[in-house]
């Protein structure tokens, strides 16, 4: 079934986004989540490690790993995947439309395992839709039919996809093409950072920035990478649409490759405090002595009251 909103403005969207960005659940979290991807000193994906090649650290304490799994296709169904894609359709974004709709088409094509798939278009305003996987003809139909045209909404796009990813359970990744440069938002990039910090959403950005002068182009390209950061995920700037392919490819594969550990916190306090999380190599295998490891910095903790305020 899709659930889809209606086409409305930016400015009716910000008071919404805006009273969603306090970095503090009100429910209890059991089950901490961390996704993990891990590339040996050649930057190649390794595949084969087990739980206890792992070790986890919460505020520098360590945390016992209570849930373990190796790609998020093989247990799909017990914690299912949520597929985001943010589509910039601005006018900026005219030139390789086309080309940059096959490829993002041709990537989702292969991730038959998300449970559904919600695509965010913007360009002056922000569009909204969540497919499930049997709709995913009327999915490419929406985007072949995106125009390009007006302004950039990029932040605000974010704030409202993750307003929404809040609610879902299981595993959420986010897949953003864009050329960074946000030129309509009502919300800030400090707020959008620390919603992004808030959230549970791994980030995969394409920005595509050639027509951007060279000073733009840093700026915004530090921007998106202080994004993904946050959440674990990684950033890709192709110098051609040719590129595309490879890199939703090379994505693909890393999600293939993506470990999943869950531990319960030894900090049962409920203060809604940030959490810092580490994740080291603890394995004895001398090839995996450098190894470059990326998931998110931390999350927020559960957040009641009474026990926050020490009562």
């Amino acid at each position: 079934m899709i659930r889809a909103w209606p086409i409305v403005p930016v400015v009716a969207l910000a008071s919404s986004i805006l009273s969603a960005q306090q970095p503090i659940f009100s429910s209890g979290i059991d089950l901490v989540q961390v996704g993990v991807t891990v590339v040996d000193k050649e930057g190649r994906l390794v595949t084969d490690l087990t739980a206890d090649d792992f070790e986890l650290l919460e505020d520098g304490k360590p945390q016992d790993v209570r849930y373990f799994s190796r790609g998020l296709e093989s247990d799909a169904e017990m914690m299912p995947l949520h597929l985001g894609l943010l589509f910039d359709a601005s006018g900026s974004m005219e030139q390789g439309g086309r080309f940059a709709k096959t490829a993002a088409i041709k990537f989702l094509n292969t991730i038959t395992y998300a449970e559904d798939i919600t695509l965010v278009d913007f360009d002056t305003e922000v569009r909204v839709a969540r497919y499930g996987q049997s709709d995913f003809p009327r999915l490419v139909e929406r985007i072949r039919n995106q125009g390009a045209t007006g302004m950039t909404a990029l932040y605000d796009a974010l704030g409202v996809y993750l307003d929404g990813a809040f609610a879902q359970d299981g595993r959420k990744v986010l897949l953003l093409y864009t050329d960074g440069a946000d030129t309509r938002s009502r919300m800030p990039f400090t707020d959008t950072a620390d919603l992004v910090k808030a959230s549970d959403v791994t980030v995969y950005a394409v920005g595509f920035q050639k027509h951007l002068s060279a000073r733009v182009r840093r700026t915004q390209r530090m921007r998106l990478e202080q994004l993904v950061e946050i959440t674990g995920g990684k950033c890709y700037f192709p110098d051609s649409e040719d590129d595309l392919d490879e890199i939703y490819e090379e994505i693909a594969n890393e999600l293939n490759a993506r470990y999943s550990l869950g531990f319960v916190s030894t900090n049962d306090r409920s203060d809604g405090t940030w959490r810092r999380v580490e994740v080291k190599m603890q394995s004895a295998r001398p090839e995996l002595s450098r190894t470059d490891i990326r998931t998110r910095q931390g999350y927020f903790a559960a957040y009641d009251e009474t026990e926050a305020n020490g009562r």
